[in-house]
C-alpha cells in the first residue's frame, strides 16, 4: 500500500497591511478567506502537517512574524492578523519578492520535513500564490489550491490565477461549499 505524500499548508502574505492600490478591494476579500483558512489550518495541524507561514518582509529584514505585524496592524488588516496569527509550532519565513521560494530557505525547509505536496493558500491569487505554484511545479511538488482559500484584487483576476494553476501546473483545485 503506498502512502500519501507528506502534506504542507503555506499560508501567503497574510500579514498584511493592504496599504497599496486596490488593498481595501483585497482587505475585503482576505477577511473572508482568513475563516477558510483558519479552518483548513486547523485541520492540517491535526493531521500532524507542518504549518508554513512565507511573508513579505515590508524592509524589516531582521523581522520576525512579531514585528511585521505590528507594522502592518491598522483597521483594514487587524482582524485578519489576530485570526491567522502564527502559533508557535508554526515556521515563518520572510521573502523579498512574489514567490516563496525565492531567496528564501522554504525548499530545504520543505526537504528537511520530508513534504512532497504543498497546499497553497493566501494572497494575492494571481501574484504571489501563482509565482509560488508556478515554482513549486518546477521543484516537482504536488500542488492543492483551496480555491476558497485565495484571493486577489478582481474576481476575474482569482479566476485566471486558478485556471493557470490548474492547466499550467497541474494543480489540484478544491472548490469547497462554504
Amino acid at each position: 500500500m503506498q502512502q500519501k505524500p507528506k502534506q504542507a499548508l503555506l499560508i501567503i502574505d497574510m500579514i498584511n497591511d493592504f496599504n497599496f492600490n486596490h488593498g481595501p478591494i483585497l482587505a475585503e476579500q482576505t477577511e473572508t478567506i482568513s475563516h477558510n483558512i483558519l479552518s483548513l489550518k486547523n485541520k492540517m495541524k491535526e493531521n500532524k502537517c507542518p504549518i508554513i507561514y512565507v511573508n513579505d518582509h515590508y524592509n524589516l529584514w531582521q523581522a520576525n512574524f512579531e514585528k511585521i505585524a505590528q507594522k502592518c496592524s491598522n483597521p483594514l488588516s487587524e482582524k485578519i492578523i489576530h485570526r491567522l496569527f502564527p502559533n508557535d509550532d508554526d515556521y515563518f519565513l520572510i521573502k523579498p519578492k512574489h514567490s516563496a521560494f525565492y531567496g528564501t530557505a522554504l525548499n530545504t525547509l520543505l526537504y528537511s520535513l520530508n513534504v512532497k505536496e504543498l497546499v497553497i493558500t493566501g494572497i494575492a491569487g494571481n501574484i504571489c500564490v501563482l509565482f509560488t505554484a508556478n515554482d513549486a511545479y518546477m521543484r516537482e511538488f504536488g500542488i492543492t489550491i483551496p480555491a476558497d482559500c485565495i484571493a486577489s484584487n478582481s474576481k476575474k483576476d482569482n479566476e485566471f490565477a486558478l485556471s493557470m494553476m490548474e492547466n499550467t501546473l497541474k494543480a489540484t483545485i478544491i472548490h469547497r461549499e462554504n
